[in-house]
């Protein structure tokens, strides 16, 4: 059985874990705060959890998933995760983040950074489109003419193809949107993100079309 790794057991770490569950997955959980702060959650998703530090919970999943925003000081366990698909699911915001000049510049990307932080995985942007509820709420049979789609961006195929597969298991379609360099097109702001809540997979590629770059000086957005 696949072992998924998911650091971060918020929102959307306990929802993609109560998917992932839900679809024949195990999990092994990790939060800032200690294995023991995740009792009752374990509990309730069963006996395919169990929580672990971070490092334990990189280490034992096939893959795994960083639900947690990136931190300029690098903070993940690079050697647990080495040789892994690694999807990160945040999104890059000032509010909450600051200010990362090589972002708000438009130098980088807030994926290429985590890859730049975890240079022997494969860093894939996931599930950064979808509010966590609707995660185990809006999933939808292949075919069906409402289906949710989500983008995917990596540097790398066999993480692309991993999240693909692994979206319409949950009853997503996939639109990839690699490398990991353009995945401003889906960022705050854009067409993409605008529409996040209802977007098809044709409609998801218009808008990915549609952006446009804006980078961030000072707090000011400029074209």
């Amino acid at each position: 059985m696949t072992v998924i790794g998911i650091i971060g057991a918020g929102e959307v770490g306990s929802q993609i874990a109560r998917a992932a569950i839900a679809n024949g997955y195990e999990v092994v959980l990790a939060n800032s705060r200690g294995p023991e702060t995740l009792r009752n959650l374990v509990d309730e998703l069963g006996p395919a959890a169990r929580a672990a530090t971070a490092a334990t919970a990189a280490a034992a999943g096939d893959f795994a998933v960083v639900a947690v925003p990136l931190k300029v000081v690098k903070d993940m366990p690079a050697a647990e995760l080495a040789g892994k698909i690694v999807l990160d699911t945040n999104n890059y915001m000032i509010w909450r983040d600051g200010h990362i000049p090589v972002i708000d510049s438009g130098e980088k990307t807030v994926y290429e950074l985590r890859q730049e932080h975890l240079p022997r995985s494969m860093v894939v942007q996931a599930f950064t489109h979808i509010q966590a509820p609707r995660i185990t709420t809006a999933g939808r049979p292949a075919g069906h003419p409402r289906r949710l789609a989500l983008p995917v961006s990596s540097d790398f195929p066999g993480a692309v193809k991993l999240v693909t597969r692994l979206y319409d298991r949950f009853g997503f379609d996939a639109v990839d949107n690699s490398p990991l360099s353009e995945a401003w097109r889906s960022a705050p702001g854009q067409p993409a993100w605008d529409a996040l809540q209802h977007q098809t997979r044709d409609e998801l590629i218009a808008n990915l079309t549609r952006a446009r770059r804006i980078t961030t000086t000072g707090g000011r957005d400029r074209g």
